[in-house]
């Protein structure tokens, strides 16, 4: 079932998740760990991160650098089909990143993920590799997200790249987004990157995922702008537990995102990282029930190959007897 139906039929907020695959040489046992404490918490959907490849130089004997080809996280298509077959009751929305691929690459992963049966796509650009500076398409790439959705929805009218092709078939893709109540690294501003978002919808995407937040009233603000600008699909938060001490310093840096002052000196009186493991949880747990009485949708969280404290959150806002009615 498409995200967007599963959205119009909750009479309560929903529970989704993303995860990382594993790593490459790691066993698929690796995923089914992460999902197996989460599904007593019916989660409607689970996520499933595109990882693009990435370019290392080894030293050889005699000096010089050989440049080596790599992807670390390989297996999105074949995990999301494991996953659809194992937990048939969720369904599964794969990444497809700008990244990395051309044009007629995405087309052959889409048409794999459509013969599985897969009706869902989160269309993002992704991130620049480590050792660029900004982001390079691939020749005969997407260069932004907004393009991306554009093959998608193409795709389900049945237009392929190639335009000889006769009696072609319509997929049936539902189409997600990323949003940046933060703004987007890139954007010089916050009023300029919802125009891209709005970009994004014109194209065709039927809901948002957004960054992760630590402070509700940013995507509270973020919503009431989207609103303001004509986007009207649904808006997924995106919440991730602190899970360390060193996050605090280290997700700002990475996502580019601020936490908020009280957030920073609660993880900061922590003596170890399980008290600060434990302090995130409660964060994460106050925020839900917060934006649970706001009317979202769903609750999005980003487990990065981490699940008890996703579990304990579950329990405590969808265990049996929460109650989380959406307005």
């Amino acid at each position: 079932m498409k995200v967007i139906d599963l959205i119009k039929k909750a009479d309560q907020t929903l529970f989704s998740f993303e995860l990382l695959p594993p790593l490459r040489g790691n066993s698929i046992s690796n995923v089914y760990r992460t999902i197996d404490p989460l599904i007593e918490y019916h989660p409607s959907f689970i996520n499933v991160t595109y990882h693009q490849e990435e370019v290392i130089y080894k030293k050889r004997e005699n000096g010089l650098l050989e440049k080596k080809t790599i992807r670390k996280r390989p297996g999105t298509v074949a995990i999301s089909a494991a996953i659809k077959y194992k937990y048939p009751s969720v369904e599964v929305v794969p990444h497809i990143i700008c990244g990395g691929f051309t044009k007629e690459e995405t087309e052959y992963a889409l048409i794999d993920f459509h013969y599985l049966g897969i009706d869902n796509i989160l269309a993002l650009r992704g991130d620049a590799p480590k050792n660029q500076r900004t982001f390079i398409p691939e020749k005969d790439g997407h260069s932004y997200a907004d393009s991306l959705v554009r093959q998608i929805t193409n795709m389900n009218k049945g237009i392929y790249l190639d335009d000889e092709l006769l009696n072609t078939f319509k997929t049936n893709f539902c189409v997600g987004v990323a949003g940046y109540p933060e703004k987007h690294i890139e954007s010089p501003n916050l009023h300029y990157d919802l125009k891209y978002l709005k970009s994004k919808v014109d194209a065709g995407a039927d809901f948002i995922i957004t960054q992760m937040f630590f402070d509700n009233r940013k995507y509270f603000d973020f919503v009431e702008s989207c609103r303001k600008t004509g986007i009207d699909i649904p808006i997924i938060p995106g919440l991730k537990p602190i899970c360390t001490i060193r996050e605090i310093n280290l997700l700002p840096q990475v996502f580019y995102i601020d936490i908020p002052e009280e957030l920073v000196r609660i993880i900061l009186a922590c003596k170890t990282n399980e008290d600060a493991f434990k302090a995130g949880i409660e964060w994460s747990i106050r925020q839900s029930e917060e934006l649970i009485t706001f009317g979202v949708p769903v609750l999005h969280y980003f487990s990065v190959g981490i699940s008890e404290n996703i579990r304990q959150i579950a329990q405590a806002i969808f265990g049996k007897g929460s109650g989380n009615n959406i307005k």
